[in-house]
Parts: structure tokens; sequence; C-alpha cells
């Protein structure tokens, strides 16, 4: 059984000299596609469609940023900046691509620029609503894996900043304090009081590490919604921390009883607390260190390095993807383990002389070449 994907990717648009650029609102309103406007100009989203195949998802990676690029050709000589923040500068300021939208204009007077970041979002499907919360509890508590894997965002404005995700060592997490929740009937009445109270200003605003998803919330729910990582802008990288992902829900989806608020050894009266204070301090450390941060495991409160738990898991579920067929779209992950993330790679650039201007004008090549790879080897007849 395979669960079916889909992503929204966020990414910065700007010079191949690395300054951004806000083109988004150009972007959305003269290319026909899934395109988007974030309330900042400087990235545009697209979406692909929910597809079960890794083989699609790699072209619906693909071809929209294709079409993105041509486009912006033709305005001028503009490319798409690899990273999840404003690593060239740019921080002091928004750029709103629809000053007349009310909800952005909160936006900016509310968080500034600290929402200005670029990253990916992985959508799974899961039909059965309590599955479904299920999975969102398993995956809160793991949802720093997935940063530690994909983090890229170690500068803002032409400086390193002490994380290896600035992204999410900033990002406004909204509303403060987000429960695990218990059950659909819980996260429904949560939702009603968090817009009752003002909290939160939509159903949309709930910005946490992980949320369920569906097109009534939060009544009607039908898919897991990853917020979490920064942006991976190669696709074979980010199929494979998918991959992982689908596995790890596959598993629980076979074993019920890998629910953290069932399988804890945390003390029972305590435990939804005490679960969601070890899972903050856990982001909080893969923020700053990534693969090589010291976490604390929800099952037992053992200490592990996320490289290390990583590991793990990837041992666990690699039989589940091999008797579903996607083990070869899992391995890259023993890569991203073996030669780093983005982030570690940039700093080790970093420590060895290199300046964030070209280590990020260099990325910008490496992408645009990744992807004319892919196009070529995997996707040119599925592209034309």
């Amino acid at each position: 059984m395979l669960l079916s994907k889909g992503f929204e990717i966020e990414m910065y648009t700007g010079t191949p000299s690395g300054d951004v650029v806000g083109l988004s609102d150009k972007i959305v309103a003269n290319l026909e596609g899934n395109f988007a406007k974030e309330p900042d100009s400087r990235n545009v989203e697209y979406i692909t469609s929910p597809s079960t195949q890794y083989e699609r998802q790699l072209c619906e990676l693909l071809r929209p940023r294709r079409k993105i690029r041509e486009y912006l050709q033709r305005l001028g000589n503009y490319t798409f900046i690899p990273g999840s923040t404003l690593s060239l500068g740019g921080s002091d300021r928004f750029y709103r691509s629809d000053p007349n939208n009310p909800y952005h204009e909160y936006i900016e007077k509310t968080y500034g620029t600290t929402v200005v970041t670029a990253s990916v979002h992985i959508n799974v499907g899961i039909e059965d609503p309590e599955v479904l919360l299920r999975a969102c509890r398993l995956i809160r508590v793991e949802a720093p894996l997935y940063l530690a894997l994909s983090a890229s965002s170690p500068f803002i404005d032409g400086e390193p900043t002490g994380y290896h995700s600035t992204r999410w060592a900033v990002f406004p997490q909204t509303p403060a304090h987000v429960p695990l929740f218990e059950s659909h009937a819980h996260h429904i009445r949560w939702v009603e009081e968090q817009l009752a109270a003002g909290t939160m200003q939509s159903v949309r605003h709930l910005w946490a590490s992980v949320r369920p998803n569906g097109d009534r919330r939060p009544y009607d729910l039908n898919r897991l919604e990853l917020r979490i990582c920064d942006l991976v802008t190669d696709p074979i990288a980010l199929l494979s921390i998918t991959a992982l992902l689908e596995a790890r829900l596959l598993q629980l989806i076979a074993d019920p009883q890998l629910d953290p608020l069932e399988m804890s050894t945390l003390p029972a009266t305590t435990r939804a607390e005490d679960l969601l204070t070890i899972t903050a301090a856990n982001e909080s450390a893969v923020a700053r260190s990534s693969l090589d941060a010291q976490l604390t495991h929800w099952q037992d409160g053992r200490k592990i390095l996320a490289r290390d738990w990583i590991e793990e898991v990837y041992q666990e579920v690699w039989a589940i993807a091999k008797q579903n067929g996607f083990n070869c779209f899992l391995s890259p992950v023993q890569k991203i383990l073996r030669e780093g993330n983005t982030a570690q790679q940039w700093l080790k650039l970093h420590a060895y002389g290199f300046e964030p201007r070209s280590i990020i004008v260099q990325s910008i090549q490496a992408m645009s070449d990744r992807e004319l790879e892919l196009e070529d080897k995997l996707c040119s007849s599925a592209m034309v």
C-alpha cells in the first residue's frame, strides 16, 4: 500500500549573484499553474498534484520549476535562490506581494520578516481522521529528525547565525501552545476555541511542525502536513526524506501501538505535556546543530544524536519500503547522513574561507545543473 503524496514548495527568486528579488506577484499573474503568492513577494509557492508514485512526484517537482525558470528568463536575468532564509540580505524590511490583502497586513505587522522564509511542506494522505491524528502525534515528536535532514538556512544578511536552520529558530510557531491532539474531536474543539479567542485568525493560521489538513478544516481532514522542513532543492533528497516519512507512517498504520501516547514510558499523568516539552527542546537543538544535535527520545527519555535516531528509524522501516517498492527512493537518506545536509555543507565551505555570497552563487548553479540532469535522465518524455 502506497500513500498519496504532494508538496508545497516555497522558493526565493532573484539574481544569479544571489540577491533576492520579489517577483511572485508577476509569476502568479502571468503563469498558468498551481502557483501562489506568499505575503512577501520574494518567494513564490508551487504545489504538486497528489500521487502515490515517487517517479511521478519527481517530475511534478521539476515541471513547475522549469516553467518558472523560463518565465524568469523572459523577465530578465533571474533565477531561483537556494536556502530557507534571506541569506545575503534584505531581512530588515517586508515586500508585500498584495498590499491590499488584510491578512498579509496582519502577518507583516505581527511577525515581520521572521515569516519571510522558504521551505517545503510534505502532505501525505490518510483518510481516517483518528488514524490521521495518531499519525500527527508520532510525527510531531519525530519532526526534529526531518528538520535535521533538511536544514538549509545557516546564514542571514551575509553572516552565519550559529544555527543550521535559522528559519526554524526564528519562525513564529502559532499558537504558542499546540497540544498533542488526542482525537479528532479534541482537534475540532481546540481549533474552535482558538478561533473564538483570536489566537488563530483562520483555520490556516496553525503554524506548527505538523498539522492535520483537509478541504474543510478542522471537520473534514484527509492528510498529514509536515511543515518543519527547510527547503530541499534536490528532488531526489526531498523524495528520500518523504520516503522515510511514508515508511514510518505505514509502520504506524500497521502497528497503532507506535502512538507516543501509548508507547512512551514517561509518566502517564503528565505524558502529553512531557512529550511536548521534550519535542520543543529537540526542535531547538536541531535548529542549532541539525544532524549532530543531542536529542531526548520520546519513547524512554534516553539521549541520542539526531543522526543515530534517524539511522534507527531507517533500519526499522527499510523492509516496509522494500515491500512497497520504494526503497530505492529511501536509500539517499544515507547520503545525507554521510555527506551532511545543505547547511552543514555550506558551513564547511565557510570554515574553509568561502564567503556566504560565493557559497550561494555556487549553489544556484549547482541547483540548476541538477534539475537539468534529472530532467534529461528521468523526466524528459513526461515533460514535453
